[in-house]
């Protein structure tokens, strides 16, 4: 099978949308991930609902939604497969997106999920996480971008991300905590491949007999997604297409 992951997209509404792609472009590219692919994953945070308060998710949802109609119109073809992540949490419960989806291809077991499931700061916080979104959303909307990157390297390193590793698994060298704490699930769960999003940093990376995907991200202008060929074990993080 052939499968194509993109995920974090952060699809929203007015100062908050932090996608920053120009719409027709990026149709373009769901054209050749469609041409090229048996299904694609949508793998979480597709919209960005956490830069409100709470209360108002719901809303913050539909308004994204209308904002890039054309491609929200895309998602629901038959060959996209859409799981939440944890911005787009909203959607699990209104929309019935799940959080996991586990596929037995080519004698293999493959688990794809957002990430955020590996995440200390949002198992065991997650009111600082959602906290943190919001003031993001804030500065944003202040026009301060060059911050919200600053604080975007201070939340890798919290959360347990190397981001100086590289992507290439003949020379990545020492997992992270993140990776460590998905290849433990993956032990436990028998699960041989897993693949998430959430930490906005790509990388394919072996762990023994299984295998670390994420898919980066397309969000703030980024191409970024997952070849995935589960017949010829060939998985490759591509930035253009």
């Amino acid at each position: 099978m052939h499968l194509a992951v993109i995920s974090d997209l952060h699809l929203g509404h007015g100062r908050a949308d932090l996608f920053g792609h120009e719409e027709s472009r990026f149709l373009r590219f769901l054209d050749f991930l469609e041409s090229s692919f048996d299904r694609i994953v949508l793998l979480g945070d597709i919209f960005e609902t956490l830069s409100v308060r709470p209360g108002a998710q719901v809303r913050e949802l539909r308004r994204a939604k209308e904002s890039h109609k054309a491609i929200v119109d895309r998602f629901e073809r038959p060959m996209y497969r859409y799981l939440h992540g944890n911005h787009d949490l909203v959607a699990g419960t209104i929309d019935n997106r799940p959080d996991t989806l586990t596929l037995d291809v080519d004698g293999q077991r493959f688990a794809f999920m957002h990430g955020h499931q590996f995440d200390w700061v949002v198992k065991k916080a997650r009111f600082v996480s959602e906290w943190s979104a919001w003031l993001a959303a804030w500065v944003v909307r202040l026009g301060m971008t060059p911050i919200l990157k600053a604080t975007g390297v201070i939340e890798r390193l919290v959360m347990g991300v190397d981001a100086g590793a590289p992507s290439d698994p003949t020379t990545l060298s020492k997992p992270d905590r993140f990776q460590r704490a998905a290849m433990s699930w993956a032990g436990t769960h028998g699960v041989d491949v897993v693949v998430t999003g959430h930490t906005h940093h790509g990388v394919v990376a072996p762990h023994g007999e299984r295998l670390f995907l994420n898919s980066g991200s397309c969000a703030e202008g980024q191409i970024s997604f997952l070849a995935m060929d589960t017949r010829q074990g060939r998985y490759t993080l591509e930035t253009a297409y």
